[in-house]
Protein backbone atom coordinates (compact mmCIF):
# COMPACT_ATOMS: atom_id res chain seq x y z
CA UNK A 1 0.00 0.00 0.00
CA UNK A 2 1.13 3.01 -1.01
CA UNK A 3 1.98 5.41 1.92
CA UNK A 4 0.38 8.90 1.91
CA UNK A 5 1.67 12.11 1.33
CA UNK A 6 0.50 13.40 4.32
CA UNK A 7 2.38 10.90 6.82
CA UNK A 8 5.58 11.78 5.09
CA UNK A 9 4.71 15.82 5.59
CA UNK A 10 3.85 14.49 9.25
CA UNK A 11 7.43 12.68 9.88
CA UNK A 12 9.80 15.35 7.91
CA UNK A 13 7.49 18.65 8.65
CA UNK A 14 9.04 19.10 12.08
CA UNK A 15 13.03 18.55 10.73
CA UNK A 16 12.01 20.53 7.98
CA UNK A 17 10.81 23.82 10.19
CA UNK A 18 13.41 23.73 12.37
CA UNK A 19 15.85 23.50 9.81
CA UNK A 20 14.19 26.71 7.84
CA UNK A 21 13.84 28.24 10.78
CA UNK A 22 17.59 27.69 11.66
CA UNK A 23 18.93 28.91 8.03
CA UNK A 24 16.42 31.61 6.92
CA UNK A 25 16.65 33.46 10.29
CA UNK A 26 20.61 34.58 9.36
CA UNK A 27 19.39 35.10 5.75
CA UNK A 28 16.11 37.51 6.97
CA UNK A 29 19.00 38.93 9.29
CA UNK A 30 21.94 39.79 6.57
CA UNK A 31 18.92 41.64 4.37
CA UNK A 32 18.23 43.23 6.84
CA UNK A 33 21.34 44.39 7.80
CA UNK A 34 22.59 45.26 4.36
CA UNK A 35 20.04 48.30 4.22
CA UNK A 36 21.52 49.77 7.81
CA UNK A 37 25.11 51.46 8.82
CA UNK A 38 26.02 49.49 12.11
CA UNK A 39 29.05 48.80 14.08
CA UNK A 40 30.11 45.95 16.62
CA UNK A 41 29.17 47.54 20.34
CA UNK A 42 26.83 49.74 19.92
CA UNK A 43 23.16 49.23 20.35
CA UNK A 44 20.83 48.57 17.61
CA UNK A 45 19.00 51.33 18.47
CA UNK A 46 21.92 53.73 17.26
CA UNK A 47 21.65 51.80 13.64
CA UNK A 48 20.77 54.49 10.97
CA UNK A 49 19.03 53.63 7.62
CA UNK A 50 21.21 54.06 4.37
CA UNK A 51 19.14 52.04 1.83
CA UNK A 52 21.09 51.21 -1.05
CA UNK A 53 23.60 53.18 -0.15
CA UNK A 54 25.73 49.39 1.52
CA UNK A 55 24.62 47.85 -2.21
CA UNK A 56 26.28 50.34 -3.93
CA UNK A 57 29.48 50.92 -1.92
CA UNK A 58 29.97 47.12 -1.68
CA UNK A 59 29.45 46.58 -5.24
CA UNK A 60 31.44 49.84 -6.34
CA UNK A 61 34.45 48.11 -4.21
CA UNK A 62 37.00 46.96 -6.78
CA UNK A 63 38.27 44.75 -3.63
CA UNK A 64 34.99 42.84 -3.85
CA UNK A 65 35.48 42.20 -7.65
CA UNK A 66 38.94 41.22 -7.32
CA UNK A 67 37.53 38.89 -4.46
CA UNK A 68 35.21 37.10 -6.86
CA UNK A 69 37.31 36.56 -9.64
CA UNK A 70 40.11 35.19 -6.93
CA UNK A 71 37.22 32.73 -5.55
CA UNK A 72 36.72 31.90 -8.70
CA UNK A 73 39.97 30.82 -9.84
CA UNK A 74 40.43 28.61 -6.42
CA UNK A 75 37.43 27.26 -6.66
CA UNK A 76 38.42 25.97 -10.37
CA UNK A 77 41.55 25.03 -10.06
CA UNK A 78 41.09 23.38 -6.32
CA UNK A 79 37.98 21.55 -7.70
CA UNK A 80 39.12 20.39 -10.57
CA UNK A 81 42.41 18.47 -9.44
CA UNK A 82 39.99 17.57 -6.61
CA UNK A 83 37.70 15.76 -8.95
CA UNK A 84 40.66 14.62 -11.03
CA UNK A 85 42.69 13.12 -8.04
CA UNK A 86 39.81 11.37 -6.61
CA UNK A 87 38.26 9.56 -9.12
CA UNK A 88 42.23 7.96 -9.81
CA UNK A 89 42.60 7.05 -6.71
CA UNK A 90 39.04 5.29 -6.39
CA UNK A 91 39.66 3.38 -9.86
CA UNK A 92 42.68 2.13 -8.55
CA UNK A 93 41.99 1.38 -5.34
CA UNK A 94 38.76 0.06 -6.42
CA UNK A 95 40.14 -3.51 -6.97
CA UNK A 96 41.42 -5.53 -4.29
CA UNK A 97 44.79 -4.44 -3.12
CA UNK A 98 46.93 -5.80 -0.18
CA UNK A 99 46.42 -2.73 2.36
CA UNK A 100 43.24 -1.53 0.94
CA UNK A 101 41.70 -0.92 4.30
CA UNK A 102 44.81 1.19 4.97
CA UNK A 103 45.24 3.28 1.95
CA UNK A 104 41.48 4.11 2.25
CA UNK A 105 41.74 5.07 6.07
CA UNK A 106 44.74 7.41 4.83
CA UNK A 107 43.08 9.30 2.38
CA UNK A 108 40.19 9.94 4.34
CA UNK A 109 41.91 11.52 7.12
CA UNK A 110 42.62 14.46 6.11
CA UNK A 111 39.01 15.24 5.66
CA UNK A 112 38.42 14.43 9.35
CA UNK A 113 41.17 17.07 10.62
CA UNK A 114 39.53 20.64 11.83
CA UNK A 115 40.08 23.18 8.92
CA UNK A 116 41.72 25.24 11.42
CA UNK A 117 44.03 22.87 12.79
CA UNK A 118 44.25 22.31 8.52
CA UNK A 119 45.39 25.39 8.42
CA UNK A 120 48.43 25.63 11.26
CA UNK A 121 50.02 22.11 9.70
CA UNK A 122 50.29 23.93 6.36
CA UNK A 123 51.57 27.23 7.91
CA UNK A 124 54.23 25.18 9.48
CA UNK A 125 55.03 23.33 6.46
CA UNK A 126 55.18 26.09 3.97
CA UNK A 127 57.40 28.54 6.40
CA UNK A 128 60.45 29.96 4.36
CA UNK A 129 63.23 28.91 7.15
CA UNK A 130 62.07 25.99 8.88
CA UNK A 131 58.98 24.05 6.83
CA UNK A 132 59.47 20.79 5.69
CA UNK A 133 58.54 21.45 2.37
CA UNK A 134 61.55 23.89 1.23
CA UNK A 135 63.63 20.84 3.73
CA UNK A 136 62.16 18.86 0.85
CA UNK A 137 63.48 20.75 -2.14
CA UNK A 138 66.64 21.17 -0.88
CA UNK A 139 66.92 17.76 -0.84
CA UNK A 140 67.01 17.55 -4.57
CA UNK A 141 69.24 21.30 -4.93
CA UNK A 142 65.77 23.19 -5.74
CA UNK A 143 66.19 26.99 -3.69
CA UNK A 144 64.44 27.35 -0.76
CA UNK A 145 61.14 29.53 -1.42
CA UNK A 146 58.78 31.85 0.12
CA UNK A 147 56.13 30.31 -0.11
CA UNK A 148 53.35 32.50 1.43
CA UNK A 149 55.39 35.71 0.79
CA UNK A 150 55.17 35.62 -3.42
CA UNK A 151 51.67 36.06 -4.83
CA UNK A 152 51.84 33.21 -6.88
CA UNK A 153 53.54 30.72 -4.48
CA UNK A 154 50.79 31.77 -1.48
CA UNK A 155 47.76 31.04 -4.04
CA UNK A 156 49.45 27.71 -4.68
CA UNK A 157 49.43 26.65 -0.97
CA UNK A 158 46.29 27.33 -0.32
CA UNK A 159 44.99 25.09 -3.50
CA UNK A 160 46.89 22.84 -2.40
CA UNK A 161 46.16 22.55 1.14
CA UNK A 162 42.51 22.58 -0.16
CA UNK A 163 43.41 19.97 -2.39
CA UNK A 164 44.54 17.67 0.21
CA UNK A 165 41.58 18.05 2.35
CA UNK A 166 39.13 17.53 0.44
CA UNK A 167 40.38 15.31 -2.30
CA UNK A 168 38.86 12.16 0.40
CA UNK A 169 35.05 13.40 -0.07
CA UNK A 170 35.47 12.63 -3.95
CA UNK A 171 37.32 9.69 -3.18
CA UNK A 172 34.33 8.49 -0.89
CA UNK A 173 31.46 9.99 -3.14
CA UNK A 174 33.50 8.32 -6.77
CA UNK A 175 34.30 4.46 -4.75
CA UNK A 176 30.93 4.41 -3.35
CA UNK A 177 29.20 4.69 -6.85
CA UNK A 178 32.03 2.20 -8.32
CA UNK A 179 30.85 -0.56 -5.92
CA UNK A 180 27.17 0.14 -7.20
CA UNK A 181 27.94 -0.55 -11.13
CA UNK A 182 26.13 -3.91 -11.66
CA UNK A 183 28.78 -6.60 -11.98
CA UNK A 184 26.92 -8.02 -14.94
CA UNK A 185 27.56 -5.21 -16.79
CA UNK A 186 31.37 -5.28 -16.62
CA UNK A 187 31.01 -9.25 -17.12
CA UNK A 188 29.69 -8.16 -20.67
CA UNK A 189 31.74 -5.92 -21.96
CA UNK A 190 34.89 -8.23 -20.80
CA UNK A 191 33.56 -10.81 -22.71
CA UNK A 192 33.03 -8.69 -25.61
CA UNK A 193 36.77 -7.96 -25.39
CA UNK A 194 36.80 -4.57 -24.07
CA UNK A 195 40.30 -3.52 -22.63
CA UNK A 196 40.86 -1.71 -19.97
CA UNK A 197 40.55 1.86 -21.34
CA UNK A 198 37.12 0.83 -23.04
CA UNK A 199 35.87 -0.19 -19.59
CA UNK A 200 36.91 2.62 -17.76
CA UNK A 201 35.82 5.89 -20.06
CA UNK A 202 33.02 3.88 -22.14
CA UNK A 203 31.64 2.03 -19.20
CA UNK A 204 32.02 3.00 -15.39
CA UNK A 205 32.53 6.35 -15.39
CA UNK A 206 29.52 7.10 -18.11
CA UNK A 207 27.44 4.53 -15.53
CA UNK A 208 28.53 7.08 -12.61
CA UNK A 209 28.41 9.93 -14.09
CA UNK A 210 25.45 11.46 -12.21
CA UNK A 211 27.58 10.67 -8.85
CA UNK A 212 30.18 12.64 -10.23
CA UNK A 213 28.32 15.48 -11.63
CA UNK A 214 26.74 15.73 -8.12
CA UNK A 215 30.00 15.53 -6.45
CA UNK A 216 31.41 18.67 -8.47
CA UNK A 217 28.64 20.48 -7.74
CA UNK A 218 28.91 19.94 -3.84
CA UNK A 219 33.02 20.78 -3.84
CA UNK A 220 32.03 23.96 -6.04
CA UNK A 221 29.71 25.33 -3.47
CA UNK A 222 31.79 24.21 -0.57
CA UNK A 223 35.09 25.82 -2.23
CA UNK A 224 32.99 29.25 -2.16
CA UNK A 225 32.41 29.39 1.37
CA UNK A 226 35.78 27.93 2.01
CA UNK A 227 37.41 30.84 4.98
CA UNK A 228 39.01 29.07 8.05
CA UNK A 229 41.94 27.73 5.72
CA UNK A 230 42.86 30.82 4.12
CA UNK A 231 42.74 32.50 6.90
CA UNK A 232 44.71 31.16 9.20
CA UNK A 233 47.57 30.12 6.90
CA UNK A 234 47.65 33.39 5.00
CA UNK A 235 44.28 35.86 5.72
CA UNK A 236 44.68 36.89 2.74
CA UNK A 237 48.25 37.99 1.76
CA UNK A 238 50.76 38.86 0.63
CA UNK A 239 48.37 41.84 -0.49
CA UNK A 240 44.89 40.61 -1.83
CA UNK A 241 46.55 37.93 -3.74
CA UNK A 242 45.07 35.12 -1.75
CA UNK A 243 42.06 37.02 -0.48
CA UNK A 244 38.49 35.33 -1.26
CA UNK A 245 35.31 36.56 -1.16
CA UNK A 246 34.23 35.37 2.28
CA UNK A 247 37.34 36.57 3.85
CA UNK A 248 36.58 39.73 2.45
CA UNK A 249 33.74 39.55 4.10
CA UNK A 250 35.05 38.77 7.45
CA UNK A 251 37.91 41.31 7.19
CA UNK A 252 34.80 44.24 6.08
CA UNK A 253 32.38 43.14 9.08
CA UNK A 254 35.24 42.36 11.82
CA UNK A 255 38.27 44.72 11.14
CA UNK A 256 36.35 47.58 8.91
CA UNK A 257 33.43 47.21 11.44
CA UNK A 258 31.21 47.67 8.22
CA UNK A 259 28.74 45.21 9.10
CA UNK A 260 26.25 47.09 6.65
CA UNK A 261 28.33 46.54 3.40
CA UNK A 262 29.43 42.92 4.75
CA UNK A 263 26.36 41.80 4.64
CA UNK A 264 25.83 43.73 1.11
CA UNK A 265 28.49 41.69 -0.20
CA UNK A 266 27.19 38.28 1.34
CA UNK A 267 24.33 38.69 -0.39
CA UNK A 268 26.59 38.42 -3.83
CA UNK A 269 28.08 35.42 -2.31
CA UNK A 270 24.36 33.99 -1.13
CA UNK A 271 23.44 34.26 -4.73
CA UNK A 272 26.18 32.44 -6.18
CA UNK A 273 25.60 29.77 -3.32
CA UNK A 274 22.20 29.41 -3.94
CA UNK A 275 22.73 29.03 -7.50
CA UNK A 276 25.48 26.16 -7.00
CA UNK A 277 23.24 24.79 -4.72
CA UNK A 278 20.53 24.83 -7.20
CA UNK A 279 22.13 22.96 -9.67
CA UNK A 280 22.92 20.09 -7.17
CA UNK A 281 19.71 19.20 -5.91
CA UNK A 282 18.31 19.25 -9.60
CA UNK A 283 20.93 16.59 -10.34
CA UNK A 284 21.07 14.49 -7.29
CA UNK A 285 17.03 14.90 -7.50
CA UNK A 286 15.89 10.72 -6.92
CA UNK A 287 12.47 11.80 -7.98
CA UNK A 288 12.99 12.71 -11.78
CA UNK A 289 11.79 10.68 -14.56
CA UNK A 290 13.53 9.95 -17.71
CA UNK A 291 11.24 10.30 -20.15
CA UNK A 292 13.41 10.26 -23.00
Amino acid sequence: MRTSRWIALLYVGPAVLVMAAACMYPVFSAFQLAGYDWSMGTPWSSARWVGWANVVSAFGNPRVWSSLWTTLLFASACVSIEMVLGIALALALERPVRGMFFFRTLFILPMMIAPIAVGLVWRYLFDAQFGLINALLGLVNFPAQIWLADPTLAFVAIVIADVWQWTPFVFIMVIAALANVDGSVIEACRIDGANWWQMIFRVKLPMIMHVIAITLMMRLVDAFRVLEVIYVLTFGGPGDSTEILALHIYKTAFIGQQLGVAAAISVLLLVVVALLSWGALHLSNPMQDDTR
